[in-house]
Parts: structure tokens; sequence; C-alpha cells
């Protein structure tokens, strides 16, 4: 049955009103999809699907070049700028080093998250959701902590970013805590109606924040052409940087699906793969690089270097900005708006990441997660706001190495044990998905994963770690973490058949 053959009609007050939203509810309705607050959301358009899969007959949209805007414009921001700072100012990189390895590790990183993208129309299913066919019903717990914890980081990141972009344009009148809460606000807002509003919102809010970088460069440029000397790269400055930059591509791999659910089941694969890798990737890099160029030439121009003291990439924005007057204000006030696109597809995640960490909350419309998300996000980020620096590595460098192994072990399910089956995708019974004595026990999948980090631990490079292979080699903890992963996970799943019966 069509959305359309669905729309119910509610006699109130003497008058009907199309309720056409409802169309979307769960079979297991909760007095919370009820009330009339509920219902008049709804008619609204705010989206009230939740973890349930998308049946066929809604998997109807068609507009394609979304996915390309919705990637792109979570990523044309201050965030993927301020990643590329850390190649010189961290790893101690010159500009052509920092460059060569973000081009050619972000080309690598950026293909996960496109392919697992291509899912979503075929199983109509959240990435999570699909995952529970590798990690079963309640294995699935484990990695969805570790993505929730991923994807408040990036919140909380975001949202620094932003508050001290927001305060710098505001010259002193304007704290940092005032920044991150309307930052904050502002992402809530948009990721509170769902996929509708979601994508309208990232399809045009990355206009005016390219334009603010491309005038930045405009001003700025003249500083960057003539870079200082660097000392010769190292390999374990480079492959620091790298598991850095994986930490921040990588992850995106545990969403991709969540933003692809409701478009049409026949389209290509290749079609939906570019949409995602191109808007990843060319952001990324240009940013990243931008990024690397402008804090190697800071230290050279007074007011940049004044404007980045103690880290402050917003400050240091504002600085480029500043040549051209009142505007430059305004300019700043862009750049501080430019996260939050990338924090409300953070929070729409968020909202179907909890449905499948707690089970029995199903029942809660969606868009309620989205307010306990914020309530999160904000006082952490104000509490971090003034250890950016410190913040972003510790966050970035760890959280590749779990991704890693999760990315390892759901790709090696879906090609080698279910076939890659891209016409029906009969390997996975769809009716499955809530069904824990139906899904896989989740045993070899975690085992995988865990036994990994026995070799992952010993190559990781932290501030407060350094192993014993990562002395010599460099921190190589998130391509061991794939590998191992890989390796193990082909003879767990036989193994558990041999000892259990089942998977």
């Amino acid at each position: 049955m069509s959305l359309d053959e669905k729309e119910d009609v509610e006699k109130e007050g003497g008058t009907w009103q199309p309720v056409t939203a409802i169309a979307s509810l769960p079979s297991n309705t909760s007095p919370l999809y009820t009330d009339r607050w509920t219902r008049k959301l709804l008619s609204y358009g705010v989206e009230s699907q939740g973890i349930q899969p998308v049946p066929v007959e809604e998997r109807t949209d068609t507009q394609f070049s979304k996915i390309f805007f919705l990637w792109f414009s979570w990523n044309v921001n201050i965030l993927t700028f301020s990643a590329g700072t850390l190649g010189p100012a961290i790893f101690g990189l010159g500009l052509r080093d920092s460059c060569l390895t973000i081009l050619f590790f972000n080309i690598i990183c950026c293909a996960p998250p496109a392919y697992l993208a291509t899912w979503g129309p075929k199983l109509g299913m959240r990435q999570m959701v699909i995952s529970r066919y590798s990690f079963g019903y309640y294995g699935i717990i484990i990695p969805c902590i570790l993505n929730l914890v991923n994807m408040c980081g990036f919140s909380i990141l975001n949202c620094i970013l932003g508050g001290q972009a927001l305060a710098s344009a505001g010259n002193g009148n304007l704290s940092w805590t005032v920044g991150i809460v309307v930052i904050a606000i502002i992402s809530l807002l948009v990721s509170f109606c769902g996929y509708e509003v979601l994508n309208w919102y990232e399809k045009v809010s990355w206009v005016p924040v390219l334009i603010t970088f491309i005038i930045a460069l405009g001003v700025g440029g003249k500083h960057l052409s003539n870079p200082p000397l660097a000392e010769p790269a190292t390999a374990a400055g480079v492959l620091g940087f790298a598991g850095t930059l994986a930490g921040f591509a990588i992850t995106f791999s545990s969403l991709s699906s969540d933003f692809t659910t409701y478009y049409r089941p026949d389209v290509s694969g290749w079609r939906i793969f570019g949409y995602p890798f191109a808007g990843l990737l060319l952001p990324i890099v240009t940013l990243q690089c931008l990024g690397a160029a402008v804090v190697i030439s800071a230290p050279s121009i007074p007011a940049w270097e004044q404007g980045y003291a103690g880290g402050n990439i917003g400050g240091l924005l504002e600085a480029m900005v500043r040549p051209t007057g009142g505007f430059g204000k305004f300019l700043a006030v862009l750049l501080s708006l430019s996260v939050a696109g990338n924090i409300a597809a953070t929070f729409y995640s968020i909202s179907l990441n909890i449905q499948i960490f707690i089970p029995p909350l199903v029942v809660v419309p969606r868009y309620v997660f989205s307010l306990v998300a914020t309530a999160i996000v904000i006082p952490i980020s104000i509490v971090g706001a003034h250890r950016f620096y410190d913040t972003i590595i510790n966050f970035l460098g760890l959280i590749g190495y779990w991704a890693s192994a999760f990315i390892a072990i759901i790709i090696l399910e879906h090609l080698v044990i279910r076939h890659n089956d891209p016409a029906e995708y009969l390997q996975y019974d769809l009716d499955d998905w809530d069904t824990p004595r139906r899904l896989p026990s989740g045993i070899a999948a975690l085992a995988a994963g865990i036994a990994s980090f026995g070799l992952v631990i010993p190559c990781m490079s932290q501030v407060w770690f350094t192993g014993p292979i990562a002395k010599t080699t460099g921190d190589i903890g998130f391509e061991v973490a794939f590998g191992v992963s890989a390796v193990l996970y082909l003879p767990f799943p036989l193994l558990e058949i041999r000892i259990l019966g089942h998977v």
C-alpha cells in the first residue's frame, strides 16, 4: 500500500484534518505517538520513523543528488579545516607531506562509508540494524555504545569550534559557552524534524560556508604562497597523522545507510557509492589541505598568531577574514554555523542508535532522543572547550581502531558469508531484524573484534601510550585492526558452529 493510500483522516473539533505522517508509525505504537502534540508534529512533517525497516513501497525517493549534498555539506565546516591543522601542529609535518597524507589516506578511508551507504536502498534498514546480521541482536549493543561515544564526540568537537568562532565574531561580548549553546540549539531544531528537513537543510547550508572559505582564501591566500621549510617527514609522523585522519573519515561508516533507506531499491549501487564518496572526499581533502597551509603560515602573521592563541581555530579563521572589516564578522558567524549541519545529521543518527542500544525504547518517538543528545553534548562541550587540541587528538586517534575492526567484520559478513547478493539480498531475511533467536549470536563478530586488539594495542601510538611496535613503525593501529579482524572473522563463525551447533 502506498503512502497516499495509507493516509488517515482525523475528525477533531468538527473539521477534518489529514494526518499523513501517521502512516509511518511502527506497529508497536506507544501512547507517546497518540497524544495531540505528537499528532500535530507529524502533520507538520516531523519524521516519526525510527529503526523499523522502511517497507519497499515507501522507498520511493529518486532525488539521488541529495546524497551528495548531505555528505558534502556535512564536511564543509571548520572541523574539517581543523583536522588538517593537526599534521603540522601536532605531528610536525610540512605542507607537502601533510597534503599528500591527506589525499591518499582519505581516498582509502572515504570508500567504506560510501560502500555501506549502498545497502540502505536495498535493505531499507539503518546501519546498526543491518549490523545485527553480523553482531546479533544483543552483541550489536557493544559497537552501538562505541558508536554513540563516537557521534557524541564529533558533536562536542563541532560545538566547541562553532562556539569559538561565534565568540570570536562577537569581539569578546559573547562567551564560548553561549556560542556552544547557540550552535547546539540550531542543530537540534534541524535534527528534530528528521529526514526531509535534514536533507533540505544540507542541500543549501553549504553554499554560504563555501563562499566564506573562498573569501578567506582570497583575503589571506597571499600569505600561503611561501610556506616555511619543514624538517623531513618521519614514518611515525605520517602514520600518526594518517591514523587521526582515519578516525575522522572512516567512522562515518557506522551511520552510512541511515540516510539512504528511503531511496528506490533498484538504483545502481555504483551511483549510490559515487555520491557519498565524492561528497566526503572533495571537501575533506580541500579543507584539510587549507587547514594545514594556514596553520603553517600563522606564526609569521601576527594577527593570525594572536587569533590562533591556545589552539583557537575559530579565532584563526576570524583573523583571516578580519581585513574585510565589519563584513568579516558576518563571515565569522557563517563559519561558526557551518558545523550545525554536521551536528544535526549526527544527532539524527544518535537518536536511532539509542533505540538499538536499548531496544525497548523503539516505542519512543525518534525525535525525543535528539533532545537527549543535545542535553549530553552541551555541558561536555563547555567543559572541554579550552582543551580542544588535546580533546581532538585523543578522540580521533582512538575511535579509528574500533571503527576499522567493525567495518572489516560487517563487510566480510556481507561479501563472503552472505555472498554479496546485490539483486534481492536474499541472504538477509528482513523479517528477522528484531528477533534475537533468528539472528546470529554475535559471538564470532565480537570475538574477532576484541581479539584483534591483542595486536592493535602494541601498534598504538597515543599521547598517553605508545606500544612497542609503534615505537618503531609509528601508529599503525587502525590498519592492523582492519586486517586482523578480517582474518579472524573468517574461521570464527565455522568454529562457533562446530562448538555451539549454530551461529
